[in-house]
């Protein structure tokens, strides 16, 4: 029994104990971690959030000894970035694991959102859940822009210019916003520090919001495939050791990939130009964004109008913030929705052609099937999502999520399910 005045700890090491009879971390982190319940029947796609979690991880951790070496100066920026590459000790390492850890991170949240969307991980009682990973996106995508602008090669150069020159679209402030990101009158000196202060400021915030959205997921509870609430504790099992080991496994598959990327392809999913000193006399023949950004470049390029293409770039994203309420059907997962699972991969097509045709110059026939692209990703969320949810007669749903997991493992059921026959799944 602990003294009066301290917590309960049942942490075996004397030293951690009495850390966590005065501040209960250990403690916590058995509860949520150890033996938090969680739905039997996660797959792999469930792993993607760790995967999410340890990259972030990587990209302050390289971020930060990069910046050491970094110099925030037009006139050096470059150079410094050379110098990291050929005289820092590991500095080629950092360098291209903090550039390729990059388009993993994206990788893998792409991957993450098409899971929640798929499996409807966005409806009652996750919807706050779902608009912090919303938030999260758009930091990451603001961090990640201002990144690519700190090498200062033509790419980067051209990139910031184009991508900050969209706000004078909008009328009275638009100007004003650009003269403020530029601090001056152009993409300069001023452009690039504050760029660096925010590109180091904005992963913490990052965290911040990440500790919200965990809060959130641990509140509301995980989805799971069959988009079924636990009915009770035949549906769950602790979080370690079970899913842990899963993550380790898919940790360790993501971490090949990672390192094949870094050190037998590392410029793969980069662009030639910004290995060419910035010039802002010289305009590179097509100005591409990074490959994440570009399906929201040819929603944007699909409108003749500059501010229409703008307010539908945003819009690609702000539609994900009101998605709960757009999709009212009862039944969260695909799986189960015969109708809108066909539509939902027509989408994740539409997707990866907006991918494709970021990357082409705008001439026909890219224009056109940008275009189509563009008008399917929001028919999908304004049109079609919200009439299905009303027309659409899903299948049955298990009665809970043991039943189809035991009998498909061959396991025993619960007692007094035997004998019962199965919901169509």
């Amino acid at each position: 029994m602990a003294a009066p005045g301290l917590i309960e700890s049942d942490v075996k090491n004397p030293v951690l104990r009495w850390i966590d009879q005065r501040m209960p971390i250990f403690t916590m982190m058995e509860k949520e971690y150890g033996s938090f319940p969680t739905p039997r029947n996660f797959n792999y796609l469930w792993n993607f959030g760790a995967m999410a979690m340890v990259t972030l991880v990587i990209m302050i951790a390289s971020g930060i000894f990069l910046a050491m070496n970094y110099t925030p100066n037009a006139n050096l920026a470059f150079d410094s970035v050379e110098r990291i590459m050929r005289d820092v000790n590991y500095g080629w390492l950092l360098r291209y694991a903090h550039a390729n850890g990059a388009s993993m991170f994206f990788i893998v949240v792409y991957i993450h959102i098409y899971r929640g969307l798929y499996y409807g991980s966005y409806k009652t009682p996750r919807e706050l859940l779902w608009i912090l990973g919303v938030v999260l996106f758009l930091l990451m995508m603001a961090t990640a822009f201002m990144g690519y602008v700190l090498p200062w090669g033509q790419m980067s150069f051209w990139g910031a210019t184009v991508i900050t020159n969209l706000f004078s679209a909008f009328p009275l402030v638009g100007e004003h916003i650009v003269t403020w990101l530029w601090g001056g009158f152009s993409v300069d000196n001023p452009t690039l520090n504050r760029f660096f202060a925010l590109h180091y400021l904005l992963p913490f915030v990052i965290v911040g919001v990440v500790f919200l959205h965990i809060a959130a997921l641990h509140i509301a509870g995980s989805n799971n495939p069959l988009g079924i609430q636990p009915k009770g504790p035949q549906d769950t099992i602790p979080f370690h050791p079970y899913y842990t080991a899963k993550d380790s496994v898919g940790l360790v598959v993501y971490f090949i990939v990672f390192a094949v990327l870094v050190f037998f392809a590392p410029n793969y999913l980069g662009h030639p130009d910004n290995y060419i000193p910035a010039n802002p006399l010289v305009t590179p023949a097509h100005i591409v964004p990074e490959w994440y950004f570009l399906p929201f470049y040819a929603i944007l390029r699909a409108v003749p109008s500059k501010l229409g293409g703008v307010l539908m770039m945003f819009s690609a994203i702000a539609v994900l913030f009101i998605l709960p309420w757009l999709d009212a059907s009862p039944v969260r997962s695909m799986r189960f929705r015969p109708l809108a699972r066909p539509f939902f991969f027509v989408w994740v097509v539409s997707f990866f052609v907006l991918l494709w045709i970021g990357g082409k110059p705008p001439e026909e026939p890219y224009v056109t099937i940008g275009r189509v692209a563009t008008a399917y990703y929001f028919l999908y969320f304004l049109v079609i999502l919200p009439l299905l949810s009303r027309l659409e007669k899903p299948l049955p749903l298990p009665e809970s999520i043991s039943r189809p997991v035991l009998r498909r493992g061959g396991g025993p059921l619960p007692a007094g399910a035997a004998g019962k026959p199965m919901e169509k799944a």
